[in-house]
């Protein structure tokens, strides 16, 4: 992997971890109701707890994401948390619950697509590639 490529992708890896600062830091303060409107009822959960639990894994994931070290094994986590976190966009959807601006089906429904996006960023930053995911290791 060429310099060029490392360096990107440790700067998109910053990124993404303070991306995840600062919306760890919205669950825990200012959208913290918003937040909760986006929790499947079928969780069950308290929708309080969940938003703040998933404030702390993403301020916990941010740290480590900007901390580059052990960067498979953070991009790996951080792609499986964003894949948990997909069924509140799927019940943010389905339900027609407007929070974070998203107040159209069509905005809700775009949305959805940028989950699995994050879910490529987290990987393509950290260096883990979707072939090594799926290669059995002995």
């Amino acid at each position: 992997m060429s310099k060029t490529n490392e360096l990107l992708r440790k700067a998109t890896q910053i990124l993404l971890g303070a991306t995840l600062l600062y919306t760890g830091t919205l669950h825990l303060t200012t959208r913290r109701i918003e937040f909760q409107a986006q929790v499947p009822t079928w969780l069950p959960l308290s929708p309080d707890f969940v938003v703040i639990a998933s404030g702390i894994i993403e301020l916990t994931l941010g740290l480590a994401l900007i901390s580059l070290r052990r960067r498979r094994e953070v991009g790996i986590a951080t792609a499986l948390f964003f894949i948990a976190i997909f069924p509140g966009n799927i019940n943010q959807y389905v339900n027609g619950i407007s929070a974070f601006g998203l107040d159209t089906d069509r905005a809700r429904m775009i949305r959805l697509f940028f989950q699995p996006l994050l879910v490529l960023w987290a990987l393509w930053s950290a260096g883990v590639s979707l072939k090594s995911l799926l290669i059995h290791r002995k």
